[in-house]
């Protein structure tokens, strides 16, 4: 039985291992998917460990996304952009990175929650692996204008040079704010901070929404519920995270099986379950 993981630190709330074992039972394939805490200073070597005990490939998620980029011999187009990856594969003594995080995103948006990105002007909160995963997908939407948020300046700014050229090609308006000077109002904010994971506030005010706007906490469950709860009561739509989970575990999915799972049923059924 091929053997696969989600490495992060936190995991115990992860829906992973459910979401990867339902793919297997749809598409017959043969595998186990665990989730393992990882010290904050073990990356490297929590990766070797399941390298050592056979392991296939692994997802990774907070705090580890641009180490795992970074441990990798080869990156794929999109892993290689965002400087993180979400996704790995071990062969012959390779460690194949990807980033299958923006993806998921857009899928969920697009598809699941059936909203068209183009034209539209977005804001991204946060710089950290989570953001950075998802904006080459976000500009591959051609919304009008990405507005890349983040308490430290500086590091919106890397972001933004990083994929200057690629938002150029794609007629879409890249820009950096702090979150104190940030102004103007947005048709999505998508939230990439930790701040759900500690119970904050949301990091923006709620003059960040047009009337309307979709608000998407990349987070799920309980982590999201305090964002989620802001936007509603600002006249948001708002969105967890749940949907780009699949979503996102569905493209890994394909890079390590070589199928496609039904994606869209299976976040049906996680729903219906409540899970």
């Amino acid at each position: 039985m091929d053997l696969y993981c989600l490495l992060g630190n936190p995991v115990e709330h992860s829906k992973s291992p459910w979401i990867h074992a339902r793919f297997a039972e749809l598409t017959g394939a043969s595998l186990r998917y665990d989730k393992r805490l990882i010290p904050l200073d073990g990356f490297a070597q929590g990766v070797q460990a399941f390298i050592d005990e056979g392991g296939r490939g692994c997802n990774v998620t907070v705090p580890f996304k641009f180490e795992a980029a970074a441990l990798a011999t080869q990156l794929s187009a999109r892993a290689a952009l965002a400087g993180a990856a979400n996704v790995l594969s071990f062969r012959a003594g390779a460690i194949l990175a990807d980033n299958t995080d923006g993806a998921g995103l857009v899928n969920d948006i697009q598809n699941n929650a059936a909203l068209a990105l183009s034209g539209r002007h977005l804001l991204l909160l946060g710089a950290g692996g989570a953001s950075a995963g998802v904006l080459g997908p976000l500009i591959e939407a051609r919304p009008a204008s990405i507005t890349i948020a983040n308490r430290t300046l500086s590091n919106a700014c890397v972001l933004v040079a990083r994929h200057a050229a690629f938002a150029l090609r794609h007629q879409t308006e890249l820009l950096a704010s702090d979150l104190a000077g940030l102004t103007g109002s947005f048709d999505v904010v998508i939230n990439g901070t930790a701040s759900s994971l500690g119970g904050a506030d949301a990091p923006v005010p709620a003059s960040t929404l047009k009337p309307g706007a979709l608000a998407y906490d990349m987070m799920y469950g309980p982590a999201a519920q305090r964002f989620l709860a802001w936007a509603r009561a600002h006249g948001a739509v708002a969105r967890d995270g749940l949907g780009m989970l699949v979503e996102q575990a569905a493209e890994s999915f394909l890079i390590w099986r070589g199928v496609r799972p039904p994606s869209q049923q299976v976040l049906t059924e996680l729903i219906e379950a409540a899970l």
